[in-house]
């Protein structure tokens, strides 16, 4: 126990006292009760720590922070520039050509689309116009086919009768048969 006692004695020779006010020592039992530390650790880590950084504490802004937060901000800015220029303008060029392509594309598209469209629809109209042309023809042809048949049909009504007309007058009455091939070609003029 002796040697204890010879330690402590030697470290209460080497402890100093600071004075300092009720305020204040409130306010240290706190911030070494949150720490889980002893006032007398506290203090010394404190110490050290003022000592290795050679800052005042007086000076609440925290300088070395701030130089740190600003070069921590740089360096994150300069990897933005750096990503920027390395992917995102490219991308962004690449992205408007593409929309550019894009745009070429609709537009020869429409172009062609619109222009086969009024192509297509002006041989359509042409089609139409010759189909009526072809229709009327027809129309005319067939009333001349019917004109033709009713013409035959007389034609051979007005021969039956000149047959059979020449039959009866026999072979010896000239007059009357010349008479009756007038009356004949009369009839056929007048078809």
């Amino acid at each position: 126990m002796e040697v204890e006692s010879v330690e402590n004695f030697e470290n209460l020779l080497n402890m100093k006292t600071v004075k300092f006010s009720q305020k204040t020592d409130e306010r240290f039992v706190k911030i070494s009760h949150a720490l889980g530390r002893s006032r007398r650790e506290l203090f010394s880590q404190m110490v050290d720590y003022f000592y290795k950084n050679k800052k005042d504490p007086t000076d609440l802004n925290d300088d070395a922070l701030k130089s740190t937060l600003v070069r921590s901000h740089k360096t994150y800015v300069g990897f933005i520039k750096n990503q920027e220029d390395l992917l995102l303008i490219p991308m962004k060029e690449a992205m408007d050509k593409m929309i550019t392509n894009q745009k070429d594309i609709v537009r020869f598209f429409n172009e062609q689309v619109i222009g086969a469209n009024k192509s297509i629809l002006k041989h359509q109209l042409e089609q139409v116009d010759k189909f009526a042309a072809t229709d009327q023809l027809m129309k005319v042809l067939k009333e001349q086919m019917e004109t033709k048949a009713k013409l035959k049909v007389k034609m051979l009504q007005i021969l039956n009768g000149y047959i059979k007309a020449r039959e009866e007058l026999g072979s010896f009455k000239a007059k009357e048969k010349e008479e009756l091939a007038d009356r004949v070609r009369n009839q056929v003029e007048s078809l």
